[in-house]
């Protein structure tokens, strides 16, 4: 057989497969990203919400001291923080991989010489 035509198979004396781990990394980037997006777009639609009820005159201030009126805008900044979380720990993962993947494939390098 030719060897431009016949298939490459990868190194069998490995745990995984080189191109699903890259999947899987690239799928876990992009899900950080969709993640983090609806979070952002929820926390401003409740902002936008929360600002038309107080010019419309809905939501009022009357009686309201000053750390209760503090803690309106906090909570609604808050419900980004799960998004913030699940970005940082979706891209760490990705990073991971990827850096686990170098360091299989440096080793392996480094033991044909």
């Amino acid at each position: 057989m030719d060897g431009s035509s016949e298939k490459r198979i990868g190194f069998l004396g490995t745990y995984f497969d080189r191109d699903a781990v890259l999947r899987l990394a690239r799928l876990a980037g992009v899900l950080a990203w969709v993640l983090l997006g609806f979070y952002a777009y929820t926390t401003f639609i409740s902002i936008g919400q929360f600002w038309v009820l107080v010019a419309t005159g809905v939501a009022s201030y009357e009686g309201v001291n000053l750390f209760d009126r503090l803690s309106i805008p906090t909570m609604q900044i808050s419900q980004l923080s799960p998004g913030l979380v699940y970005f940082i720990t979706l891209k760490t993962a990705q990073q991971v991989l990827l850096i686990l993947l170098d360091v299989e494939d440096n080793s392996r390098r480094a033991a044909r010489k």
